[in-house]
């Protein structure tokens, strides 16, 4: 039976979210679950807030554990209601959504491209209430939902700088899940930025698996089948990549679980986690983990949430960038004595000459407000 509705304690993510004491009781209401007790901090509380995630659940290691411990913060530090719902697959949209609703909540999230669709249709219907959607904007914007979107392509050109400039072989690979703007917009920023490293250095360092002249490469087809994602990264090895960049959510560990086996082999490789910095989210990973392209989904989720809680609401769109440190890299980690000071040098000159406009990062898919 799936569980379209439930409360969700606040729980300590991977990335160090404090927890909150929460008592929580299931209701069954045919196959699913109702909402039922919350946390006692928040339970005298008129506001509620909630979150429907996308297939990958709030667990994936990516944009849906980044944005729900976002709300969670916010739940800790405004002391509101928090409800929430996984979804299994896409028909739970629109039944997630329903319950939300049905369950009075005031702010709803949803997060991912994919439930774009599903969040107009809601709107629409209910135009007393609000929502914020992650990773997707309206052509014309609708007046009570506010998109949260990120132009990661200029952090993944800082990443793609500077994985052309750490390969050995002179070859480094991205994939994606599904063929959709906020996963091609990290490939593309991560093309340009190999692209930029050899005009500069006089190299000619290739990118398997993605071709942003022509828009095509690698793609598994859905964010949830790590296998795919495991005999994708192979094939891109077999070519002759040794640092690979997935964009594809959990199935980015399958990408990991196929870099751990050539490591094991021998074979000096390394990863590029997307989202949240993979060493912290991903820890099983952390000895392959060269950096992270970002998404500062937590801060965002949060900050909307409270300018709602407070009256604030607005339908324009945020987009995170390197200059609002909605995007960003993450350190190196274990890598960091790796990578020259010179490299690390001319990776925060590309940032300030992206920051004052100097350059500017392009995609097709590049967000706009």
């Amino acid at each position: 039976m799936k569980k379209p509705l439930r409360d969700v304690p606040s729980r300590g993510s991977l990335g160090g979210v404090a927890a909150v004491s929460v008592v929580a009781a299931l209701v069954l209401a045919g196959c699913g679950s109702a909402p039922a007790t919350t946390s006692g901090t928040a339970a005298a509380s008129d506001y509620t807030g909630c979150i429907v995630s996308d297939t990958s659940g709030f667990d994936d290691q990516s944009f849906n554990q980044s944005s729900f411990e976002g709300l969670q913060k916010a739940e800790k530090d405004l002391g509101f209601i928090l409800k929430s719902a996984e979804s299994k697959a896409n028909s739970d949209y629109e039944t997630n959504l329903n319950g939300m609703l049905s369950a009075g909540c005031n702010l709803t999230v949803t997060v991912g491209f994919l439930l774009g669709d599903a969040t107009k249709a809601a709107a629409e219907k209910n135009p007393d209430k609000h929502f914020a959607i992650v990773d997707y904007s309206y052509e014309t914007p609708i007046a009570n939902v506010k998109p949260i979107v990120y132009n990661t392509a200029e952090a993944a050109y800082l990443a793609g700088y500077a994985a052309a400039a750490s390969s050995k072989s002179g070859k480094v690979g991205t994939f994606g899940g599904i063929k959709i703007p906020p996963v091609t917009l990290f490939m593309d920023g991560f093309y340009d930025g190999v692209q930029a490293y050899n005009k500069a250095k006089n190299k000619s360092v290739q990118v398997v698996g993605w071709d942003k002249n022509t828009q095509d490469g690698s793609f598994t087809g859905d964010f949830e089948k790590q296998d795919t994602g495991k005999q994708v990264t192979i094939n891109l090895l077999d070519q002759g990549a040794d640092i690979i960049m997935p964009v594809a959510g959990p199935v980015g560990k399958g990408a990991g679980a196929a870099l751990k086996e050539a490591k094991a082999a021998g074979k000096d490789v390394k990863l590029i986690w997307v989202d949240s910095d993979g060493y912290l989210t991903a820890p099983e990973y952390k000895d392959l983990m060269f950096t992270s392209v970002m998404k500062q989904m937590g801060q965002a989720v949060a900050s909307v949430a409270s300018d709602d809680k407070g009256g604030k609401f607005s339908n324009e769109a945020y987009v995170g960038t390197l200059k609002n440190d909605g995007v960003a890299i993450a350190p190196f980690h274990d890598f960091d004595s790796a990578v020259p000071a010179e490299t690390k040098s001319e990776l925060n000159a590309l940032k300030a000459d992206i920051i004052s406009g100097k350059l500017v990062v392009s995609s097709q898919a590049s967000p706009k407000k």
